[in-house]
């Protein structure tokens, strides 16, 4: 299992998700303060984003390291947040780009797999942050901490499209 900080990382919801799972809506935002918008498809590139996406690089070489490439959460974790808090968060409001069903996306940490014929690279949960907190309400940060999504890198081109598989790279 995961580690963060030296503390284990629980599943989304246990026994609720698996080893695959499907991309259910894809958002999108060319400015940080601008709530994403949905797309039914989007173009991925390797080391430098989503086309159109506020953390895409429009030119130059890939960035190493970078950890926006992509950001995922599980619709169970929102219903989660719901459920557990009381609060209301839709996915495009978690300000991730794609959110999924049937996935553990925390299994995914360190890991290749792929978005419809995207392949990417786990790197790191995406812990919820302040500025999630201070762009919704309060207990955001509590209710999807260690659930608030993964950051992935693209590692290979492609399109993600709504309705796509998410699956190991070797599935």
């Amino acid at each position: 299992m995961p580690r963060v900080d030296g503390d284990s990382v629980p599943s989304v919801e246990r026994g609720a998700a698996t080893s695959t799972g499907e991309v259910v809506e894809i958002n999108i935002s060319p400015q940080h303060e601008k709530l994403p918008r949905p797309v039914e498809t989007v173009r991925a590139v390797a080391g430098r984003g989503l086309r159109g996406d506020r953390y895409f690089i429009g030119d130059g070489e890939p960035v190493p390291n970078r950890l926006e490439d992509l950001t995922l959460i599980a619709t169970e974790a929102l219903d989660a947040l719901r459920d557990e808090h009381g609060i209301e968060l839709s996915a495009a409001e978690s300000r991730r780009n794609v959110a999924t069903r049937g996935i553990d996306l925390n299994a995914l940490v360190g890991k290749r797999f792929r978005v419809g014929s995207v392949v990417c690279e786990g790197i790191t949960l995406c812990e919820p942050c302040n500025g999630l907190a201070k762009m919704t309400q309060r207990g955001v940060l509590k209710g999807l901490a260690h659930r608030g999504g993964l950051n992935a890198a693209i590692v290979g081109d492609g399109e993600i499209t709504v309705g796509d598989r998410i699956a190991p790279a070797g599935a």
